[in-house]
């Protein structure tokens, strides 16, 4: 289950109410840090933008690729650990506008994690260190650590065991282990 608050809303869907919710400069200022950051060739600079304008915590050496979009309601939900790969075109979301309600939830991601391009993480998941998320997968509950999942809807491929066990004499990734 994704660790989401829910926020009832009476008259419009709940987006009708989004400057009851989140101040609209804020909004303003972040679009347009994420815009200028989704095009930025400089992962440093990408990490200082987030860090800086975002107040998200962005761990050492992670990488972002191209086209990555941040939720520009609530980017401050967001943490990445070190050494981690957001893949092209990945939309990583803290909130959820629905019709009766507005739901808001952290979105953690661990340290050493790769996931895959045009990946969909909703609000309220963590992603444990050492997961790797296959390519257009929809992160709709939490990923243990070490673990390899994908599809929509998500599912485990290989458990940390299984993983281990497939790389035990991979020249890459077996000694790496060792």
């Amino acid at each position: 289950m994704r660790k989401t608050v829910r926020f009832p809303v009476s008259g419009g869907n709940s987006l009708w109410h989004v400057y009851k919710t989140v101040p609209f400069w804020k909004v303003v200022k972040n679009f347009v840090v994420i815009q200028a950051a989704r095009y930025t060739p400089f992962l440093g600079m990408k990490n200082w933008l987030y860090r800086t304008f975002l107040r998200m915590k962005v761990g050492d050496q992670t990488s972002f690729a191209l086209m990555v979009m941040l939720d520009v309601m609530f980017p401050e939900k967001i943490s990445v650990g070190d050494n981690t790969v957001i893949g092209y075109n990945t939309t990583i979301l803290a909130h959820e506008y629905l019709i009766k309600e507005y739901r808001l939830g952290p979105v953690e991601i661990g340290k050493n994690v790769m996931i895959g391009a045009n990946t969909t993480i909703l609000p309220g998941v963590t992603i444990g260190d050492g997961a790797i998320v296959s390519a257009g997968t929809l992160v709709h509950k939490d990923v243990l650590p070490g673990t390899f999942v994908g599809g929509n809807p998500m599912r485990t491929i290989y458990s940390k065991e299984e993983l281990e066990q497939r790389w035990v004499n991979d020249p890459i990734y077996g000694k790496a282990k060792a």
